[in-house]
């Protein structure tokens, strides 16, 4: 495994920590942040995906650059497959998807190593995520799943990346002043190249937006159990807060009970020696 590249500050070291220290450590750094502290405390739990992607970037950022090239040169090849340019998308495309299986298992033993095994729902979260890169958060500070852009793609919002060459086609040289040669069987093998190239360039999107549309069902089924949870967990409290009552309502009725017990048994005792004192007194009246 490739070792994490050196911080560069107290906030780089927060995002390598393991996610169940987040918070405490989020809050400890605030204490010492001075003005920050109301920032830092603001700063949100990654989520378990955006976690995991944030590992590969701190320790192997060979990985994740690669990953992250590939998505610009994709990305660079689909807007010059769009545009009418000969380029070579399903070869871009490929390169991508080999990315993000490389990056996935780099994530997935990443995960292991630090004894948090994957389910298979959270598989599909972070290779979506993956799929989402690069993203607009910093990286390496990831909080949220990502999605892929899908059809983003299609207005070029991604800046960078190298186009792919398709393969030039042959070069037929013609005599000056000859006229406009008619279509030849070339022409029309290249015309349904560049059409099976645009035809790839929409399952790409169409792809992407199928899985963005999954990601989101995901999440919103996650935060459907989230709120069931929460409502089951306020119920508890509730039946516990209501327990609570009624035990002190016990202890405090017994306590009462308690008190009242001692003071009878308190008045039994003064009665028995008023009795006994009565008692003396009349035997020795009769005595004399």
């Amino acid at each position: 495994m490739a070792r994490a590249q050196k911080s560069e500050s107290p906030l780089d070291r927060l995002y390598q920590l393991p996610l169940s220290d987040f918070v405490s450590a989020r809050n400890a750094l605030a204490k010492e942040a001075g003005a920050d502290a109301a920032e830092i405390r603001a700063l949100q739990k990654p989520s378990l995906p955006a976690w995991a992607v944030n590992q590969l970037y701190w320790h192997r950022r060979d990985v994740h650059d690669d990953l992250i090239a590939a998505a610009r040169d994709l990305r660079a090849t689909h807007d010059a497959t769009l545009s009418g340019k000969r380029a070579d998308l399903r070869g871009a495309s490929r390169a991508h998807e080999e990315a993000v299986d490389a990056a996935l298992k780099a994530t997935l033993a990443l995960l292991e190593q630090q004894g948090q095994p994957a389910t298979e729902a959270t598989k599909q979260a972070i290779a979506t995520t993956l799929r989402g890169l690069p993203a607009d958060e910093p990286p390496g500070r990831l909080t949220r799943q990502l999605q892929p852009r899908g059809f983003e793609m299609l207005s070029g919002s991604l800046p960078g990346g190298t186009i792919r060459p398709a393969a030039p086609p042959p070069r037929i040289d013609r005599p000056a002043g000859a006229p406009p040669r008619k279509q030849t069987r070339t022409d029309r093998t290249q015309d349904r190249e560049r059409l099976t190239a645009l035809r790839e360039a929409m399952t790409v999107a169409t792809r992407d937006a199928r899985l963005a549309e999954q990601a989101a069902r995901r999440e919103e089924f996650e935060s459907a159990r989230a709120a069931r949870d929460a409502d089951k967990a306020r119920q508890r409290v509730e039946i516990a807060s209501e327990t609570l009552r009624e035990a002190q309502a016990a202890e405090q009725a017994s306590a009462t009970a308690q008190d009242r017990a001692k003071r009878a048994a308190k008045d039994v005792k003064e009665m028995r020696e008023r009795e006994k004192k009565a008692r003396t007194a009349v035997e020795k009246a009769s005595a004399t």
